[in-house]
């Protein structure tokens, strides 16, 4: 099987990775890629944003499945262009990605099927915006309604913050949903759904602040770990029954079945799950730490999901390993990031046993050279037959690695490690 990846980022690495140890799969493409995908496949420079040039390229290799990582390709229906060719693609249609595109079309969805959410309201102009913050009271959550790279939410105790968050969304033509705060720790579950059916992955943890104690603004996402070993026991059962499967039946009531990744972003709460958000794709950087425990063989997954034929999917095998990444982002990240800079210690990070680095915002220079291209750069996983092996695993790869202005957390897992992570008692 040859397999076209889409996509420029961490997450695409880890889905390269992660074919090219499918024994079925032959061959991997990546467009456009990164510095470090070209070091392991063939990378392709094309506007992974223009539905044509995918689709010409998915034809010039003559590709058995294409795979679509980020949000906006799926956004700007390049998944739909796939599909009317006959080429199988692992994504959804522009009209089931509404699912991540629009928070408002997400709330709605979850409304009509009756998953459990967060109280809700969509503004469109600053008096509705402030009746609702006043509503909720604080913290406060406000998000942009359409797509934000992971950073257009803000939560914060600062009423007038909050208000300057939707002001800002309303000046540049967008909406915000301003949702009641949700108390809890959070949970990342990767569900494979070919429009009918679906096969949950090992649930995992991400950390969206940019410094260490959960501090700072929201960023991508600057780490994450699985598998989570405090979630209460049936926790993935509930939220198929109760999340997953009811989207699904809810999309193709609309007439806009899913087929891809329903990212399902959770907090588990004293009111028992709730959802926070969807996406319509493989997270990121939680995917880095879930694919590297995946021992199944993922293309044939991909492709009975994109060829509706989940239900004949064999059970998941996955490692008994723990997996931790470590985000090292650029300079100033996640405001402007400095670009430019040549990344040393790649080598020996990935001479450490049990590490890996993953490339995100990566370029070569005109001598071969590595260098920062992006605002979260690289992702160092390492693998450990417990968290705090997983984590010293991660943490001997980042000490290898350096720039001028490089950064990165020091706590990704350590409440987990330390036992600190308390579910409440729920009451649905």
């Amino acid at each position: 099987m040859k397999v076209l990846v889409i996509g420029p980022g961490g997450r695409e690495h880890a889905i390269v990775r992660a074919l090219s140890a499918d024994p079925y799969v032959n061959e991997v493409h990546c467009a456009p890629g990164n510095a470090g995908m070209a070091q392991d496949v063939a990378t392709h420079a094309i506007d992974a944003q223009d539905p044509a040039a995918v689709l010409a390229l998915a034809r010039e290799l003559a590709s058995d499945l294409v795979v679509v990582g980020p949000e906006a390709p799926l956004a700007a229906g390049v998944a739909d262009a796939l599909i009317a060719a006959g080429i199988p693609v692992f994504g959804p249609t522009k009209a089931a990605a509404q699912l991540e595109a629009s928070k408002a079309f997400a709330k709605d969805v979850m409304a009509a099927a009756q998953v459990p959410t967060a109280m809700a309201h969509v503004a469109t102009n600053t008096d509705e915006a402030a009746r609702a913050l006043d509503e909720f009271g604080a913290p406060y959550v406000v998000k942009d309604d359409g797509l934000a790279a992971g950073k257009g939410v803000v939560v914060t105790s600062d009423r007038a913050e909050a208000l300057a968050h939707a002001e800002a969304c309303f000046a540049a033509g967008g909406t915000v949903v301003i949702e009641e705060f949700l108390d809890g720790p959070e949970v990342s579950l990767f569900v494979i759904c070919d429009g009918l059916h679906a096969v949950p992955l090992s649930p995992a943890q991400d950390f969206k602040r940019i410094f260490d104690n959960d501090e700072g603004p929201n960023t991508g996402g600057m780490g994450a770990y699985s598998p989570l070993e405090w979630l209460p026991e049936g926790f993935v059962d509930e939220v198929m029954e109760r999340v997953a499967y009811p989207t699904l039946r809810e999309m193709e009531k609309r007439g806009t079945p899913f087929t891809g990744v329903l990212y399902c972003g959770l907090a588990i709460t004293k009111r028992g799950i709730r959802v926070i958000e969807f996406n319509a794709r493989f997270g990121d950087p939680e995917t880095q730490a879930v694919l590297a425990r995946l021992k199944t063989p993922l293309g044939g997954v991909l492709l009975a999901a994109a060829r509706g034929k989940l239900d004949d999917t064999e059970q998941l095998v996955w490692s008994k390993q723990t997996a931790v990444d470590v985000v090292i982002a650029a300079e100033n990240y996640p405001d402007t990031p400095v670009k430019g800079a040549v990344i040393a210690g790649l080598d020996a990070a990935n001479a450490i046993d049990n590490v890996h680095v993953m490339h995100a915002g990566t370029a070569s220079d005109e001598q071969g050279n590595i260098t920062v291209a992006g605002g979260r750069v690289l992702a160092v996983v390492g693998l450990g037959e417990d968290l705090s092996a997983a984590r010293a695993a991660a943490y001997a790869g980042v000490a290898e690695i350096s720039w001028p202005g490089a950064q990165s957390r020091s706590d990704i897992a350590l409440k987990a490690e330390r036992g600190e992570i308390v579910v409440a008692n729920e009451s649905k």
